[in-house]
């Protein structure tokens, strides 16, 4: 497994918006990113932050269910 970059929240949310999550909400340094599908919603707190923490990315990637691949 290849190690994970380090990733503002911008970049995260680039990533995240490139498979079909939108922005909802944003509430102090937090924001909320979301994709609905026919059967269910997921929705993905990201820190706005410069640097995000590797604990902090991998449970965004377990949550939103994108592929690892796409974060290193």
């Amino acid at each position: 497994m290849a190690k994970l970059r380090t990733l503002s929240g911008k970049q995260v949310c680039q990533i995240l918006q490139e498979y079909g999550f939108i922005e909802v909400r944003r509430r102090g340094s937090h924001i909320a990113m979301q994709r609905k599908t026919a059967d269910r919603t997921i929705t993905v707190p990201v820190p706005d932050h410069k640097e995000i923490r590797v604990g902090t990315l991998l449970s965004i990637i377990r949550q939103s269910g994108l592929p690892r691949s796409e974060f290193e």
